[in-house]
């Protein structure tokens, strides 16, 4: 039997980068996986390729700045299958400013999205969780938690944020046997980290500059970290929760070139 056999899972961000890696991951592992896009096409096209590839999946368009919509999307994962065991809190907007001066509006969408909707679809997920026995929340931050790029202000807050809420909600929910866990992301290559360096930087070589900065000799890739999701969702780590994992290629505030 697969990790995740017939595991119920809403993957929220998942029509494309890291979270569609850990959407096809999981269904690839026996989840009923619950694909969620802002934007309907999308989601139902990632929906139909893993059910022509022989897995069970669905799909829910949701507007996570809405807060209706986002208890819509876990209590669609529980009306359709019956319950919900994995919530994976992708969905992020990665919008740049500078804390003195971003706007107010921008400021208000990053935190609606990043920080609010994890929120909004935990207390949703624990509702049908607590009746089950248990579940895994997993959400998905960034190394930008700690500090972050001077032009990610209001983003690295969200995710500062995030690591607040994931801590406190593991200590409350445990009694529940309900773990609560998240993976701090590095440098990943996605479909959106290729648009943003050439929309930002104009630089065909990014990739090669990006790389040869890296120990390992590559960027993380979506399968990294849809492989440490699976841990999290899994009974692999039953009795682990309240646990930031730093995904990078080098300790978190280590000296450049050390």
């Amino acid at each position: 039997m697969t990790a995740l056999a017939n595991r119920i899972a809403l993957v929220t961000g998942s029509t494309s980068g890291i979270g569609r890696g850990i959407a096809e991951h999981f269904a690839s592992l026996g989840a009923r996986v619950v694909v969620h896009g802002r934007r309907e096409p999308q989601a139902a096209e990632i929906a139909e390729a893993l059910r022509a590839a022989g897995h069970d999946a669905v799909f829910v368009a949701a507007d996570l700045e809405q807060v209706d919509d986002c208890r819509r999307a876990v209590r669609f994962t529980i009306d359709h299958y019956g319950g919900i065991d994995v919530l994976v809190n992708n969905a992020a907007l990665t919008s740049r400013g500078y804390l003195e001066n971003a706007p107010v509006e921008l400021w208000d969408r990053v935190m609606h999205v990043n920080l609010r909707a994890p929120f909004l679809c935990l207390q949703e997920a624990v509702r049908s969780m607590k009746t089950r026995g248990g579940g895994a929340i997993v959400n998905i931050g960034s190394v930008n938690a700690y500090i972050g790029e001077p032009k990610l202000g209001p983003y690295s807050v969200s995710k500062g944020g995030l690591m607040t809420l994931t801590r406190n909600a593991a200590a409350t929910l445990n009694r529940y046997r309900i773990r609560v866990n998240q993976i701090n992301v590095g440098w990943t290559l996605t479909e959106g980290e290729e648009r943003v360096k050439r929309e930002e930087e104009h630089d065909p070589d990014w990739l090669d500059k990006a790389v040869a900065t890296r120990p390992f000799g590559r960027l993380l890739t979506p399968r990294d970290v849809a492989v440490a999701a699976e841990y999290f969702a899994s009974d692999a780590s039953e009795a682990v929760t309240g646990t930031i994992m730093d995904m990078e290629q080098y300790p978190i505030g280590a000296p450049p070139n050390w």
